[in-house]
């Protein structure tokens, strides 16, 4: 009886501290790699969609607002991509992974390299009307956006999909440890309790002793002891698995789906640039269609966490940034250049400049909570297990000692 109360304890102590430890890599380590896979893709897409947006302004007063905000635009996200690479590059647990921020590291040394030498031809070669670009500047430009999709972008997409297989294999793990832990604290914990009634039983029917205060005593902290770990483990569990179903998952695929439609928007931009190349017209029309009728954004916005209003807003307002993209190509294509870009980079309600921000604003307001969620599901099942080291410690340990105390008064009668 000793034996099992003790090994009862060492069980449930040892369980809940490797959870602990499992909930740690969760919510410190898989999770966060995830997360920063997500968005160094987003922040590439993003980046590239001011290079075209700088590259499109040029040095044309009348556009010198949105070359600033652009130019600032892409330091911010340039930066962001620094941080989210070093943060993978400390988070990797394997040369695989490792080799893949390696390679974007080079990929982005290259692609930086070739913006800049876009811009500087475009800076030195003599004015030109806004959207029409020097041929070196052009070809600088296109080498840069094409290390964006045929390398940088790639491979952001297998660290990601690195990222979501680490953290589903460490939720696979903690989910593997609650199971044993169930079982071993379930049948220790009955086979505790059933021994003590039988102590009980026996001593009643040897000593007729109906009552023993200290056995009693023991077998509540038993089943006490039992319940209370059984249910510390079940809810964390269920809660941890909420939050990664419909906060953590949900956040990832919105990430996904907002950082393609930057990388759409800006075919806007580089539609102008290239003057009317068709393939940025139809890689726009693929794109578009994924997010509206490949059920991308409705199915990536939607969920129990938000309102059928708020889902459906965020398609409503890409809709609204597509049809500016249509009148936009409408007009470059009648020769209009000037007004495309206008309505292009204008601010008012209408221009694409304004309904992309609007559209994105619904986006980030969504993933905002989502990822607030999960980190307050985090915190949660941090307090649930908080002193769960300690807990069986102390309850199994008074088990141990109530029993010689139960047991020593019935065997005092021999003396």
């Amino acid at each position: 009886m000793i034996v099992t109360a003790v090994a009862l304890l060492a069980t449930t102590s040892a369980m809940m501290a490797r959870i602990q430890g499992q909930v740690r890599v969760i919510g410190g380590e898989a999770a966060p790699q995830a997360a920063t896979a997500a968005d160094l893709y987003f922040a590439l897409s993003d980046m590239d969609a001011q290079v075209a947006r700088m590259v499109l302004a040029g040095d044309a007063a009348e556009l010198s607002g949105s070359q600033i905000d652009a130019l600032g635009t892409y330091r911010g996200r340039s930066r962001q991509v620094d941080a989210d690479l070093q943060r993978s590059l400390t988070t990797a647990t394997g040369a695989a992974e490792r080799a893949v921020v390696l390679e974007l590291l080079h990929h982005l040394a290259v692609y930086r390299q070739r913006v800049w030498q876009a811009l500087t031809a475009q800076s030195q070669a003599p004015p030109q009307p806004p959207g029409r670009l020097p041929p070196a500047a052009l070809g600088y430009y296109t080498q840069a956006t094409n290390v964006l999709h045929l390398d940088l972008l790639p491979a952001a997409e297998r660290l990601r999909d690195a990222g979501e297989d680490r953290l589903d294999r460490a939720y696979a793990r903690k989910r593997t440890t609650e199971i044993v832990g169930l079982a071993l604290t379930a049948v220790l914990g009955a086979g505790l309790v059933v021994l003590l009634l039988i102590l009980q039983v026996w001593l009643a029917r040897r000593f007729r002793r109906v009552f023993n205060p200290a056995l009693l005593a023991a077998t509540v902290l038993a089943v006490v002891l039992t319940a209370a770990a059984g249910v510390v483990l079940v809810s964390q569990g269920r809660l941890l698995s909420a939050a990664r179903d419909e906060s953590l998952r949900p956040y990832l695929a919105l990430s996904q789906a907002r950082a393609l439609s930057y990388d759409a928007a800006a075919d806007t931009s580089r539609y102008l640039v290239s003057a009317n190349l068709a393939y940025y017209r139809e890689d726009f029309t693929r794109k578009s269609q994924w997010l509206v009728e490949g059920g991308g954004l409705a199915a990536a916005a939607g969920g129990p966490d938000v309102s059928a209003e708020q889902s459906g807003q965020v398609v409503e307002r890409w809709l609204a940034y597509r049809r500016g993209h249509d009148r936009i190509v409408t007009l470059a294509g009648s020769g209009r250049t000037a007004a495309a870009i206008d309505a292009l980079t204008g601010i008012r309600r209408g221009d694409a400049a304004f309904d992309f921000s609007y559209f994105d604003a619904a986006v980030d307001e969504i993933a905002t909570a989502r990822r607030r969620e999960f980190d307050a599901a985090l915190r949660d099942a941090g307090r649930l297990l908080a002193g769960w080291t300690v807990i069986p410690v102390f309850l199994a340990g008074l088990v141990v000692l109530l029993v010689p105390l139960g047991v020593r008064k019935r065997l005092a009668e021999y003396r």
